[in-house]
């Protein structure tokens, strides 16, 4: 795979002078952090939900029954099919979708008000998700998570050893039609460490930018 791992210029979000641009450091931002399955995404989210506890992380809201240790609210916001379809009919969804006869989705109200009340949000999500969300707040910063390499990847997901070669055969296919729509997202992010790209996503959620010294595995672009 092409481009997968590769060192990345920081070019956006930044003036001529490689200060951050006007309102980049005040005005919080929804991330809606993307990527494979296999990348990490929930570690690296996990991690940042650790580090800065201010943030708002986005909980969806599902039709599926919770399942043992589940918390409404916590886990998912459970709801039966009717509520569902007014969310939807109402356009209280950024983005929704189903999965195995259950439908998910990420409610409005409470990414916009964390927003208004100063707090950025995070919302982790899959590939088609986060092209919802793009056409639903042009304003929201879309975070591709990458791995070192495409080697890499085949590695954590055969290393695994809980599926048949089948189902991994289909997640490789999926995280190839995935990386291949990274230049969709204003960012790409490479997880070589948790903690360090942990830290990194959390200098992009808080405006803190990313320093010209630190940008060996961070893409911004227009």
């Amino acid at each position: 795979m092409s481009g997968v791992g590769q060192d990345y210029p920081v070019t956006r979000g930044t003036d001529r002078d490689g200060e951050p641009a006007a309102g980049e450091l005040s005005r919080p931002r929804l991330t809606v952090v993307s990527g494979p399955s296999g990348v990490g995404k929930s570690s690296v989210v996990g991690q940042l939900r650790r580090l800065e506890p201010n943030v708002y992380f986005s909980v969806s809201v599902t039709t599926r029954a919770p399942r043992p240790g589940e918390v409404d609210g916590s886990h998912y916001h459970f709801v039966d099919p009717a509520e569902f379809d007014r969310m939807v009919a109402e356009n209280r969804l950024l983005e929704w979708a189903e999965f195995a006869g259950n439908r998910y989705g990420t409610p409005r109200e409470p990414v916009e008000r964390a927003l208004a009340d100063g707090r950025p949000a995070v919302l982790e999500i899959e590939l088609q998700g986060a092209r919802q969300v793009r056409a639903a707040m042009p304003d929201a910063r879309l975070v591709m998570l990458m791995p070192p390499s495409w080697d890499e990847l085949v590695g954590r997901l055969t290393g695994r050893g809980t599926e048949s070669e089948t189902a991994v055969a289909a997640r490789l296919a999926q995280a190839e039609q995935e990386l291949a729509a990274a230049g969709e997202f204003d960012v790409r992010l490479v997880n070589a460490d948790v903690e360090v790209a942990a830290r990194r996503l959390l200098d992009l959620v808080t405006g803190g930018g990313i320093s010209a010294d630190r940008c060996d595995d961070t893409e911004q672009h227009e």
